[in-house]
């Protein structure tokens, strides 16, 4: 089974919260129109969206991190392996 990622994780779980939190209290609001609700929620989403994408790059920042530096130690230990020859 894939794991899912730590962006993927946060991202569906305050797209959950989001849309619980819209459908429980926007009906109960009468105060404010029709379209200022539209436009939280789509709002709320976009923020979510950006959210998961900073999240996204972060991972493959620190992922390809992680690489050039395993890329650096089997270089380095490649040139003490020739060294010692």
């Amino acid at each position: 089974m894939k794991k899912i990622k730590k962006s993927t994780g946060v991202a569906i779980a305050f797209l959950i919260y989001v849309s619980v939190t819209a459908a429980y209290l926007l009906p109960r609001n009468t105060e404010v129109s029709q379209t200022e609700k539209i436009l939280t929620v789509v709002g709320s989403y976009a923020i979510v969206l950006l959210l998961w994408l900073v999240l996204r790059k972060k991972e493959q920042m620190r992922e390809r991190r992680k690489e050039e530096q395993m890329n650096e130690s089997r270089k380095k230990d490649e040139q003490s392996i020739h060294l010692k020859k």
